[in-house]
């Protein structure tokens, strides 16, 4: 998997040059692996209404169902290049939870203070997220 993660975030890195981020000056890409083994890309758009700002992470989800993703979230690698660890934001957090792996265990991929890959799970950074019991 170790080649797939580096592969994710080369691609969040790329799409994170795409951002538009005029108020923050603070850009993010993210790119999600489906179940299915689809990428999806997605960059943080910025509005001077900050509340309507859309992030990186939430913009690529939204990309996989418009396209008619069906499957799980299996991985997302998120970067700035204004911060190592760039961790999703709550409600990213939620957004994840929402479509990730039955088992908690959809990575969050992200690149430490050395360029070095740091994988966690969601379960890990979002423990006991908000679920509606069907």
């Amino acid at each position: 998997m170790e080649k797939i993660y580096q592969e994710l975030m080369q691609e969040a890195k790329k799409i994170s040059e795409n951002t538009y981020s005029p108020y923050s000056k603070f850009p993010v890409g993210a790119c999600v692996l489906y179940e299915s083994g689809k990428r999806y890309l997605g960059c943080n758009v910025e509005n001077v209404s900050y509340g309507l700002t859309l992030c990186a992470e939430r913009n690529a989800i939204s990309t996989a169902i418009a396209q008619n993703e069906k499957t799980k979230i299996k991985a997302i690698a998120i970067y700035s290049p204004k911060q190592a660890k760039c961790m999703p934001c709550g409600a990213c957090r939620q957004w994840l939870s929402e479509f990730a792996l039955e088992d908690g265990e959809t990575k969050i991929i992200l690149e430490d203070d050395e360029n070095k890959l740091l994988v966690l799970s969601l379960e890990e950074i979002f423990p006991s997220g908000f679920k509606f019991e069907k």
